[in-house]
């Protein structure tokens, strides 16, 4: 683990504490966070709701399932943008098609779901190019 330092840069370790996180960077992930979850209060009416939330749950949950392995890539910040990729594009996918947030009332559930929309592409803009680096050195490293 000496070879790599904390931060959220794609090969820096990510951890907890959000040791060496721009400020910016955990406001974010804290009202994100809550956004996600705010999805919640629609489960019962609206299945792109639970597309959403199950597969935010799902790559939670595959973090932390990933913590049994004593490797230092598993909490590389890249791995974590790698989850995003694979468990938050089945939702994105359903939320882009379909597009609840120009159902043309103005809503509760279409100003979360446009919310939820943003917050995911935002992250994207991210989590594409961390991957791409996470992978590349995960694969190709001598």
């Amino acid at each position: 683990m000496a070879e790599y330092k904390k931060g959220h840069h794609p090969l820096e370790i990510f951890d907890a504490t959000m040791e060496g996180t721009p400020r910016w960077v955990k406001i974010w992930i804290v009202l994100s966070t809550a956004w996600f979850l705010c999805g919640l209060f629609f489960v019962w009416q609206h299945s792109i709701a639970r597309w959403v939330v199950g597969c935010h749950i799902a790559g939670l949950m595959a973090l932390v399932a990933s913590s049994i392995f004593n490797s230092v890539l598993v909490k590389l910040s890249g791995f974590n943008a790698l989850a995003h990729i694979v468990f938050w594009s089945p939702a994105l996918f359903r939320l882009l098609t379909e597009q609840p947030f120009f159902d043309g009332e103005l809503t509760a559930f279409s100003i979360w779901s446009g919310g939820v929309t943003a917050i995911m592409l935002f992250s994207f803009v991210f989590d594409v190019p961390y991957s791409f680096v996470y992978l590349r050195h995960v694969l190709f490293r001598k």
